[in-house]
């Protein structure tokens, strides 16, 4: 008897691939000249990042300036969780976080597809922050990898230790 084959469905991201880019937008916004003056300023506060500008459609100008340099990094902006634009006191600012770990809704979710629409004899099981997909054939945890991939979930996620 064969032993299940398996693989684990996560949302990571790499810390110091996201502070590179953080530091790679500071580097850019200081530089440019539509930035001279507006106090356009982007850093970590604790877990989450926080940008700020003398007007909004600078500090979004930030933004985008980030999300670019995350992109460029290899860090999907499904991980990046921007707030609106908000006025405090002469500047505006915009809160962000980066996601990580798959929720409870999101992973009932995946489960549900893989049970509805993947092959059969496939067993997703949620683990924490994580799924562990398993089944007999390897061939259909391709299928599941495969078929996970052509949705459009709004998570960021990666298969990890497919044995």
């Amino acid at each position: 008897m064969a032993a299940d084959s398996s693989f684990d469905i996560v949302s990571k991201i790499d810390r110091q691939e996201a502070d590179n880019a953080l530091n790679q937008a500071v580097k850019e916004i200081g530089s440019r000249y539509d930035f001279k003056g507006t106090g356009a300023v982007i850093e970590w506060k604790g877990e989450g990042i926080q940008m700020r500008a003398s007007a909004e459609d600078r500090v979004n100008a930030v933004l985008d300036v980030f999300q670019s340099k995350l992109v460029r990094r290899g860090i999907s902006l499904k991980s990046l969780d921007a707030g609106e634009p908000y006025p405090s006191g002469k500047e505006y600012r915009i809160d962000a976080s980066l996601k990580e770990g798959i929720d409870q809704e999101n992973a009932k979710k995946i489960s549900k597809i893989i049970r509805d629409e993947g092959p059969k004899g496939v067993k997703p099981q949620i683990q924490g922050d994580e799924l562990r997909v398993t089944s007999k054939e390897r061939d259909d945890l391709q299928e599941v990898i495969a078929l996970l991939k052509g949705k459009d979930l709004d998570i960021d996620l990666q298969f990890t230790n497919y044995r």
